[in-house]
């Protein structure tokens, strides 16, 4: 899936043909660059940020100085590669887009697990507002940075949704029974309610989690020790999920009315991309193809974030 995704990047790029670097780097010449923090955040997606590189040329190496999940700050080294320059230069703003958007989803989800982490037990996931073609990247960049994963796609889990009841013309109870008929046991139910009829309904018919959609922090504190009274009586364990209306000024209000998760779709439609930079230069003495002024030391090439002239410049 990487391999697919990558190259389809590359290619999306270059097209067909790189008309700066392949006029104006020798075909022979050899770059390396360093991939450098320039904010402090949870690093995730290195191993597609290689993978790259080795696409783009089976001779580019890449030595990675930090993991997955890693904390960093400004000036820390996370990677160095090596390879053709050509390579390189093909390479290092596809390299350095996903690396930098997936560490800003790691980032994101660690500020909001930070945020919750008062109330012990309550547990920040991801939903399926995903970029396409990126989800399962983007899930487990939500892993790194310390969160859950909600089901990964229509396939690993069943959750109705308002709209499956619009459509199915019937209510939660019916609905809910009839897929314990169709899954068994062994597929987890997960039943979104609008309102506290619909929570308990949910809970009478057997969902294994109920999602309590766009509920104030104070109506969740009200309801969810009611929800839980209920799943004692009809004796089943039931997972309450907050979900709407969540953000990093919030959370720590919903975590505190008794739910048990909180889903959270910023986490990957929203996370701004970390601040990295990616910095060339030739691994070998070239002759220059015409004289040059001394000159101060090189710009980044490249560089993830915000606040980068060359980034409005591509």
């Amino acid at each position: 899936m990487i391999d697919a995704l990558v190259r389809g990047a590359l290619e999306e790029d270059r097209g067909p043909g790189d008309l700066t670097s392949e006029r104006v780097v020798p075909a022979d010449a050899r770059a390396g660059a360093r991939l450098v923090a320039r904010a402090e955040g949870v690093l995730a997606g290195l191993g597609v940020f290689a993978r790259t590189f080795e696409l783009a040329d089976p001779g580019a190496r890449v030595t990675l100085s930090r993991g997955d999940g890693d904390r960093v700050r400004p000036g820390d080294l996370v990677a160095r590669v090596e390879g053709p320059a050509r390579a390189l230069l093909w390479a290092e703003r596809t390299a350095l887009n996903l690396v930098a958007h997936l560490s800003g989803v790691a980032t994101l989800t660690a500020t909001f697990v930070e945020r919750v982490s008062p109330v012990p037990g309550v547990r920040i996931l991801d939903t399926r507002k995903t970029t396409p073609g990126l989800r399962a990247l983007e899930k487990d960049a939500v892993r790194r940075g310390g969160g859950e994963n909600h089901r990964l796609g229509l396939w690993d889990g069943a959750l109705v949704k308002e709209n499956h009841l619009a459509l199915a013309g019937r209510g939660i109870g019916e609905v809910l029974a009839d897929l314990t008929d169709a899954l068994g046991s062994g597929v987890a139910l997960h039943c979104e309610a609008q309102n506290s009829a619909q929570a308990e309904a949910a809970v009478r018919g057997g969902a294994d989690v109920v999602l309590l959609d766009n509920f104030t922090p104070d109506a969740l504190r009200e309801l969810c020790p009611r929800l839980r009274e209920l799943a004692a009586e009809v004796g089943r364990r039931v997972e309450l999920e907050a979900s709407g209306g969540v953000d990093l000024d919030t959370v720590l209000d919903f975590a505190r009315t008794g739910v048990d998760r909180i889903s959270v779709g910023a986490l990957t439609h929203s996370a701004p991309a970390l601040d990295l930079s990616l910095y060339l230069e030739p691994l070998e003495p070239l002759e220059p193809l015409e004289p040059q002024e001394s000159r101060e030391p090189r710009e980044p090439i490249g560089r993830a974030g915000p606040g980068s002239p060359r980034e409005e410049r591509g």
